[in-house]
C-alpha cells in the first residue's frame, strides 16, 4: 500500500450519510484533501472516490441515474482508482434488488439483494444471545462481527472477526464466491464486504465503527487499488 495520502471524493447524489463519512476520513487522513461533491468532473479528478448510501433503493438508484453518475461509478471503477462503497452503496452495485417491488441496479458486481424478512426460514431463527427468545428484528441494526474471507489490503491491522456497526433491512447474495471478502451472520450468514480488483464495497458502515471502521478508512486512503 502506497503511504500517500492525495485528494478523496465523496460521491453527493443527495442520498448518503456524507459529512460523517467526510469527518471520519479527515480525521484519519488529516493531510487529505477530502472533497463531497456532485460535480462529475471533480469526482473525476480524485485519487480516490467513496459512494454512499442511505435510504431506499429506489430513491438511491433513481438521483444515480438522473444526476448521471451511473456512468461516473462505472467510469471511475474502471479507471483503475480505488473506489469504496457503503451500505447502500454496496446494495447498488449489484444486479438487482427486491426492495420497493424489484430495482434494476448497477449491475457492477453479479448477484443481488435480497430481504431478512422474507428469506426461508429467517422468521424462525430467535437470537441465541438472548434469554428471553426473542426473534431477530429487521432490520439488523447494531454491532456484529465480520469474518475475512479475502485477503485484502483494507482489512490490514483488522482483526479477523473485528466488530462493525450494520443497518439494513436487505442483504447481498451472489454466486461468485471470489468476489466476497467478508461475512456476517444475522440469522443467516450474509455478505459484509466485496471486493474486484480496485473496489471494495462494505454492507457495514466504517465511519460508524470507532477502531475498526477508521481503519478499515485508513486503510482505503493509503490503498493503491490493487488486490
Amino acid at each position: 500500500m502506497s503511504s500517500q495520502l492525495t485528494e478523496v471524493a465523496i460521491i453527493d447524489y443527495g442520498m448518503g450519510n456524507l459529512h460523517s463519512v467526510a469527518s471520519a476520513v479527515k480525521h484519519v487522513a488529516p493531510e487529505a484533501n477530502v472533497v463531497v461533491s456532485s460535480d462529475s468532473d471533480a469526482i473525476a479528478r480524485a485519487d480516490r472516490v467513496i459512494f454512499p448510501g442511505v435510504g431506499a433503493i429506489r430513491d438511491c438508484i433513481a438521483e444515480i441515474k438522473s444526476r448521471g453518475f451511473d456512468a461516473a461509478v462505472a467510469r471511475e471503477i474502471a479507471s483503475g482508482k480505488p473506489v469504496l462503497s457503503i451500505c447502500v452503496g454496496l446494495q447498488a452495485l449489484m444486479a438487482r434488488s427486491e426492495e420497493n417491488n424489484g430495482v434494476e441496479c448497477l449491475n457492477v458486481f453479479s448477484g443481488d439483494v435480497k430481504s431478512f424478512s422474507a428469506a426461508p426460514g429467517f422468521s424462525a431463527v430467535t437470537d441465541e444471545s438472548s434469554h428471553s427468545g426473542e426473534r431477530l428484528k429487521v432490520p439488523h441494526m447494531g454491532w456484529n462481527n465480520v469474518a475475512q474471507t479475502l485477503s485484502h489490503p483494507l482489512w490490514h491491522s483488522i482483526d479477523d472477526g473485528g466488530r462493525f456497526y450494520f443497518v439494513h433491512s436487505y442483504f447481498v447474495q451472489t454466486q461468485d464466491q471470489a468476489l466476497i471478502a467478508g461475512k456476517s451472520h444475522y440469522g443467516l450468514d450474509f455478505v459484509a464486504a466485496l471486493a474486484r480488483d480496485n473496489v471494495f464495497a462494505a454492507q457495514f458502515h466504517p465511519e460508524k465503527s470507532h477502531t475498526n471502521g477508521l481503519q478499515l478508512l485508513k486503510n482505503f486512503v493509503a490503498w493503491d487499488g490493487k488486490p
